[in-house]
């Protein structure tokens, strides 16, 4: 038997970004408000965004019975409670950032810098940019969710600036065939135009008839509704509507964001979990003042995310699983992976060890895991620590459904 403990409840913390839900309608701030033993009460004039439960320094986690920062409780047992391979591989610490978002309207326009820039930019501004990691993330939807992600197919993108409006954006000797570099010039023309410009290009784009649009129709609905959340002088618009993929998904899809990767949540209720980190570039769906410079935005997109299919994330078979009530969300990194356990009535599971830490949160139902020789009860809101090495099964009388990142 280990000499600390090695399976522990948490809590969170939540943050009130003015993209997030309002009050009671927030699902980060009912899961927030039901970790027990908090003084966390939600209040309906304020907006909340996120809940983290990690051990990054700006909204920690903190172990439930004693209040220390799960930080410090995992430096002061690095070996029981991180383990081999995150002590080796991973840092020393806890390789991922696991929350809960809700959103009203949309994130800023954003993509997260890859390891050699969050090092640079860590070093000239640390106040901004405080840590030297990258952040590759995936979401995971716990109902109706929209986001923008990724690029469109260069040939989805091409026919849109031929149109009136759109031309003047085009390079004049990249005017031929479109290549990846094409659509950097074009993404940052438009975000590095001035505001009445983009005013402008906006109300001609809202007159185009729905049958030159074609299969992109879509952005004449769209349209009004981002020029309400934000202004009819945020690029973030032109940017989103005319280069990105708009995707809706359901509860259980999940979509994987690479680092350099161009996105934008416009609502829903999610899982998020991403690399050690907190580094952000913002290009629109934000006042001016939140902007990074346009060209360092530009020059930092990647284009490995070119469609649909190259942003979505299927389940898979989960070989932690004992009775298949789990599958698994693998994204191509090394940080972790996210479970998703589900049981009706009257079902239990049980999980093989993983190799690191694992943070779970039951977003639905109520239940009770085993562990350790002992029996935590779950309810919805719940966040636990699970040390590496730890199998736990769970069972539940009337359902429950649980998310966990592990190494």
């Amino acid at each position: 038997m280990s000499s600390y403990q090695r399976v522990f409840q948490l809590s969170g913390s939540c943050n009130n970004y003015p993209w997030g839900k309002a009050g009671k309608e927030s699902l980060a701030a009912q899961l927030c408000e039901r970790t027990p033993g908090t003084d966390f009460k939600i209040k309906e004039g304020e907006h909340y965004s996120e809940m983290w439960f990690g051990d990054y320094p700006d909204y920690p986690a903190r172990k439930l019975d004693t209040g220390e920062l799960l930080k410090d409780v995992l430096q002061q047992h690095k070996e029981e409670l991180l383990g081999k391979k995150a002590i080796e591989k991973l840092g020393g610490q806890l390789p991922y950032l696991p929350k809960i978002l809700s959103i009203a309207k949309a994130l800023p326009l954003q993509i997260h810098p890859n390891k050699d820039l969050a090092t640079k930019l860590h070093q000239k501004d640390p106040e901004n940019f405080t840590d030297p990691n990258h952040k590759p993330e995936i979401a995971l939807a716990l109902g109706n969710f929209e986001v923008f992600a990724g690029f469109k197919p260069l040939s989805h993108i091409e026919p849109l600036f031929k149109l009136e409006p759109l031309r003047q954006f085009v390079p004049s000797e990249q005017q031929g065939q479109w290549t990846d570099e094409t659509l950097r010039n074009v993404t940052r023309n438009l975000i590095k135009a001035d505001l009445d410009t983009v005013k402008k290009v906006q109300a001609e784009l809202s007159k185009v008839p729905r049958d030159q649009l074609g299969d992109a129709a879509y952005i004449l609905d769209l349209l009004p509704r981002l020029q309400d959340q934000y202004d009819r002088t945020d690029a973030g618009n032109l940017v989103a509507l005319l280069c990105m993929n708009f995707m809706t998904f359901e509860a259980g899809d999940a979509i994987y964001i690479p680092a350099d990767g161009i996105h934008a949540y416009l609502s829903g209720d999610i899982v998020e979990c991403m690399a050690r980190s907190n580094n952000v570039l913002n290009a629109g769906f934000c006042p001016p003042a939140k902007r990074n410079n346009a060209d360092m935005f530009a020059n930092t997109l990647t284009f490995k995310a070119h469609s649909r299919d190259d942003v979505y994330l299927p389940s898979q078979k989960c070989d932690k699983s004992r009775n298949g009530k789990t599958v698994v969300y693998k994204p191509p990194m090394s940080e972790f992976d996210m479970l998703k356990t589900d049981l009706g009535a009257g079902e239990t599971e049980e999980l093989a060890p993983s190799d690191g830490p694992g943070i779970m949160i039951v977003t639905s139902g109520k239940g009770v895991m085993h562990a350790e020789g002992l029996d935590f009860q779950l309810k919805e809101g719940f966040i636990f620590f699970v040390a590496p090495g730890v199998p736990v099964k769970f069972d539940s009388q009337n359902g429950m459904q649980i998310h966990m990142a592990v190494v």
